[in-house]
């Protein structure tokens, strides 16, 4: 009852990045309101599945095992988070803002008429007074995501309706293992219980699923480039220097929208989100909408011909000039310095 629960979705028989990173922060979130943090499985085939779940400080795993749960489909899933969630009653619900996510999200959301933020950057507790009700809200959780286009940051709260729910985007949290020995119970769910035959009203005949040829989220050294590095010419410098480093390319949504390269490299808001050791900006701006992609990394370094730029504001070196005089440089001298 009132616990913190975190819906992990699962590929191929492993609980996908976005799940493991909101188990670490939600047991961040159970430890300051006292509670326990709740998993959700659902899918079939899921025998030891927990073993990859407990060690992040889930004190429950509940299981819904059939063979009709996976691959996912929109109303079993539903059902089962909705039936189950009116029996538990969490307080707080965390599901990744992916695609499943997004569909998933929102009819839970609907049927138990909770509210839900979707993509959020940060996950705070906090407290609220109402002024018009003259009432005290403590241990609200405070559900913070860029708003108007990324404009401004927007501090989101739910007071009366539970569950908290919000939706989060894969790379923004960290993922950490709390304890390789922690111990948590299994609950293994009667599915006749939460799902009626209706639901599998639509049958998944076939499947294809094309992987990504573009790993930005695991590199450890990123390149990325905006509209000022001014020409696709120019962006293939970027592609040279993450070779000599062994980095990857990355890119504003400027530099996508202008052709420079694929949308699979786009970092920021409407991208994917890095924290890798060193990220080098070159010809980017620094909006808001970008730096709610990167601005996690280690160590920032931006290149730009602006000495205001706003990227500036959060890199810990800056280099004012052109990306085209400055890159080949750099490539330059790294290749004469390193063996």
């Amino acid at each position: 009852m009132n616990n913190v629960s975190v819906y992990c979705e699962i590929e191929d028989g492993h609980v996908v990045d976005v799940s493991l990173e909101l188990l670490t922060k939600g047991r961040t979130l159970a430890n300051e309101l006292n509670c326990k943090l709740e998993a959700v499985v659902i899918g079939s085939d899921l025998k030891g599945i927990e073993k990859q779940i407990i060690p992040y400080g889930v004190d429950t795993v509940f299981i819904a095992d059939d063979k009709r749960l996976y691959p996912y489909q929109t109303l079993p899933h539903t059902s089962v988070i909705v039936n189950l969630f009116k029996e538990e009653k969490p307080q707080i619900a965390l599901m990744g803002a992916s695609s499943i996510g997004r569909d998933l999200g929102p009819r839970v959301s609907s049927a138990l008429h909770s509210g839900l933020t979707a993509d959020c950057t940060s996950l705070v507790i906090g407290d609220h007074f109402d002024k018009k009700q003259d009432k005290q809200y403590d241990n609200l959780l405070y559900q913070i995501r860029p708003a108007f286009g990324g404009n401004i940051i927007a501090t989101i709260i739910n007071p009366d309706c539970r569950p908290q729910m919000a939706t989060v985007r894969e790379g923004v949290m960290k993922k950490e293992i709390l304890d390789p020995k922690y111990k948590g119970k299994v609950v293994e769910l009667d599915v006749a219980k939460y799902v009626s035959d209706e639901d599998f009203v639509v049958e998944i005949i076939e499947r294809h699923v094309e992987k990504s040829k573009v790993n930005i989220k695991g590199a450890p050294i990123v390149v990325a480039g905006g509209y000022g590095v001014g020409s696709k010419e120019n962006f293939n410098l970027l592609y040279e220097l993450a070779e000599v480093l062994g980095g990857e390319v990355g890119a504003s949504r400027a530099a996508v929208d202008a052709g420079y390269t694929i949308h699979e490299r786009q970092i920021g808001q409407t991208g994917v989100t890095v924290r890798p050791k060193l990220y080098i900006a070159c010809g980017i701006s620094g909006q808001i909408q970008h730096r709610a992609g990167m601005e996690e990394s280690a160590q920032i370094i931006a290149i730009n011909t602006d000495p205001e730029a706003p990227i500036n504001a959060i890199a810990d070196y800056v280099i004012t000039g052109d990306v085209a005089e400055v890159i080949p440089k750099m490539i330059k001298y790294y290749k004469k310095n390193s063996k």
